[in-house]
């Protein structure tokens, strides 16, 4: 059977019940009512009256969960004119007025999650049961969470995983994993309803990897991520002395570079000065015997 047969159904059933007490009677079809923020909601309140509805009256008021000690009035529709709540003008109104007393609400907040109350009055009836109540949960998806860790990555010490989300109706389950080499489901510690971390003691190499922590309710699963490096001081004092060693090779294949390229300078400067040298010795000697060539030259013509 659809909403609309069950509605009339309803309806039938109140106005048979009304005459037979010849009063005014309310009914809320729904005692709890749920939406997704943001989403639009039919609040329904029906009601049966057997005289003109000329003087009708509805108030519609809210308990927020929020403040429920502090209701405030939605929405009034009094001799046939309506008044919102400057808060939600333009999200609420009537939807079958005046035969019904049902309202919308539409871009659903979580400040509209709470207890309402539909109170109809119609003079000159007498009221019978005149105030319906419903509940309203408006369901929120959690919120991205965020990770940190604290603590001491060398091995041995301790690291502490963290894990909260802004929100989420119904209030999201957090739970921490470890991804690999399989995943390992973590011992969890709440800390309030919207945040949990895991201590881990004694950490080794074998504690390293990828974690996950994840917030999930009705709506969604989110999740957020950490990846741990646990370090040994031995490994990082042998990788030190390692890194010094081929340091000094490196230094000791520079200078060496370094003297024979000096070497070979010194070495090809010599050659050159004597080189020069040699050339110059036979310069002197040429031009020496220029010299005395013509002289000998004379004596022999003579």
């Amino acid at each position: 059977m659809g909403a609309p047969a069950r509605r009339a159904l309803w309806i039938l059933y109140v106005c048979f019940t009304a005459l037979r007490t010849n009063a005014l009677r309310v009914s809320m079809r729904e005692s709890t009512v749920e939406v997704v923020r943001g989403d639009s909601v039919i609040l329904p309140c029906s009601f049966f009256a057997s005289s003109p509805l000329s003087r009708l009256n509805i108030i519609w008021t809210l308990a927020p969960f929020s403040n429920p000690e502090s209701p405030i009035q939605v929405i009034v529709y009094d001799h046939g004119q309506i008044i919102e709540d400057p808060s939600l003008i333009g999200r609420v109104g009537f939807t079958g007025i005046p035969w019904s007393a049902d309202i919308m609400v539409n871009d659903t907040q979580i400040s509209d999650a709470g207890i309402y109350r539909c109170m109809v009055n119609n003079p000159p009836e007498t009221a019978d049961a005149s105030i319906g109540e419903l509940l309203l949960s408006v369901l929120v998806a959690p919120s991205l969470p965020a990770c940190r860790w604290d603590g001491d990555m060398e091995a041995g010490g301790s690291v502490t995983l963290s894990c909260s989300v802004a929100e989420g109706v119904p209030t999201p389950e957090i739970r921490w994993d470890k991804l690999n080499p399989e995943e390992i489901s973590l011992p969890i510690n709440m800390e309030g309803e919207l945040s949990g971390s895991v201590q881990i003691v004694n950490v080794s190499l074998q504690t390293s990897g990828l974690y996950r922590c994840s917030a999930s309710n009705l709506l969604a699963t989110v999740n957020c991520y950490i990846n741990l490096s646990v370090y040994s001081a031995v490994a990082q004092s042998h990788s030190g002395i390692l890194q010094g060693v081929l340091l000094t090779l490196s230094m000791s294949l520079m200078l060496l570079a370094l003297l024979v390229l000096l070497a070979w300078l010194h070495r090809t400067s010599q050659d050159g000065r004597q080189r020069v040298s040699k050339e110059e010795e036979e310069e002197e000697e040429g031009y020496n015997e220029i010299r005395y060539t013509p002289s000998l030259m004379k004596r022999s013509f003579v």
